[in-house]
């Protein structure tokens, strides 16, 4: 049923025809000439979404991490018993041998100690810069000036090696002891000593997707594309983590390749709505290009969606001051130079 629409009309609130009511209230027993007045919900008065605190999850005995130490133990020992033997088998055969066997024994032993220690002061390091990360959060939340300068402290020793933020360091350093708030302090740190590296970061990123958008484009295998595309990644992760600080290990780009996919799987991946899309689409590379160069392009967007994550969990520091770098700048310039080849 179809109601006319009431003309515009004036009346006073103290007028006995006019009725305040909810929108839920049945208007059945109103009188006619009634007018009903439906108040609007006060936006102070809504209830207010408050996240809700993350339950630490109970800490009990780990039957799994006692079963893969008591492995790790006896198969240590069982190397060592082993080398001890063939030492020992060596000794009897010949002295000279022996002595060998074990000067390659203890050189074993000696490398397995470094490798150890550096791939636990990569974990150190990554630890640091993901600390980094959160304390900046946390001030640029509370405004907290002390805290700046802590983590601004902090920053400076992690980019003291960096010789592109020379000047960038000095220039920061002048400003420590003014009256800055926390939350600028932060962003000031972030426009000085993130600044060339988010450039750098962008053309690495870049850089890769195109590689990777020619390669997979020319080769005749599917089994070497997912190869190169694997091995391109891994190397685009770790060259951003290598530019913003951090020195990973082996552990180090498993646990970093495993934040990267999170975040990627986090932030949405390849949603429909993805602004990745909306450039294929805007291009017309189906009418424009051939299969096999569209599937190129197509990784290559791929990688550069895994190095934009890659920027987010690397990073020290928050995108605030900074614009972050956003997919559909890197898939102009990979179309710009897909489109330049194709008119070559």
């Amino acid at each position: 049923m179809t109601t006319t629409p009431r003309r515009p009309a004036t009346f006073r609130l103290d007028d006995p025809h006019v009725v305040v009511m909810d929108a839920d209230d049945e208007a059945g027993r109103l009188t006619r000439g009634t007018v009903r007045i439906t108040p609007e919900a006060d936006a102070m008065a809504m209830p207010v979404v408050i996240d809700a605190p993350q339950i630490a999850a109970r800490k009990g005995f780990r039957w799994g991490t006692l079963f893969w130490c008591a492995l790790g133990g006896l198969v240590l020992m069982g190397l060592g018993l082993s080398v001890t033997h063939l030492v020992e088998d060596l000794y009897a055969r010949n002295e000279g041998l022996g002595y060998s066997g074990l000067t390659l024994a203890a050189l074993a032993a000696i490398a397995l100690v470094v490798i150890i220690a550096r791939e636990a002061l990569a974990l150190v390091r990554l630890a640091t810069i993901e600390s980094l990360h959160l304390r900046a959060l946390d001030v640029l939340a509370s405004d907290d000036r002390a805290g700046s300068r802590a983590v601004v402290h902090d920053l400076l020793k992690l980019a003291h090696r960096n010789p592109q933020l020379a000047r960038a360091r000095s220039a920061l350093q002048s400003h420590t002891d003014d009256i800055i708030d926390g939350a600028d302090m932060i962003k000031l740190a972030e426009r000085e000593l993130m600044g060339p590296l988010d450039i750098e970061a962008r053309r690495l990123v870049s850089v890769a997707a195109q590689r990777v958008s020619v390669v997979t484009a020319i080769s005749p295998r599917a089994l070497v594309d997912v190869l190169f595309v694997a091995a391109a990644a891994v190397r685009l992760v770790r060259q951003l983590a290598l530019l913003y600080g951090g020195r990973p290990g082996a552990l180090g780009m498993i646990r970093l390749m495993r934040h990267a996919i999170g975040h990627l799987a986090i932030t949405g991946g390849m949603a429909a709505s993805d602004s990745m899309i909306q450039q294929m689409l805007g291009h017309g590379i189906a009418a424009k290009l051939s299969q096999r160069l569209g599937e190129g392009i197509l990784n290559g967007l791929l990688t550069a969606r895994l190095g934009l994550a890659a920027i987010d969990v690397t990073r020290p520091l928050p995108f605030t001051a900074l614009p972050r770098p956003v997919l559909s700048d890197l898939a102009k310039d990979l179309l710009r130079k897909r489109d330049g080849e194709e008119a070559v």
